[in-house]
């Protein structure tokens, strides 16, 4: 079950289904600078997590890592 202050999103990766929960302002981050590189949502999360260094750090992590990061460079 996943947490009320969290929003679940269902992306395909390498060829299966996997779904990420986080809070909606992270999602609106990931969601504009998607569209800022002309990319689906979809396509930045397989980027994010292709380029992870550390495959054992959660895809979750990794977004909200990615996200701040986006937020403070156009901050």
């Amino acid at each position: 079950m996943t947490a009320p202050h969290l929003e679940k999103r269902s992306v395909r990766l390498a060829g299966h289904r996997t779904s990420v929960a986080l809070e909606p302002p992270f999602w609106t981050v990931l969601e504009a600078a998607a569209r800022r590189r002309g990319l689906a949502l979809a396509a930045l999360v397989a980027e994010i997590d292709a380029g992870r260094a550390d495959p054992a750090i959660p895809l979750a992590s990794a977004l909200r890592l990615f996200a701040l990061a986006e937020a403070q460079r156009r901050g």
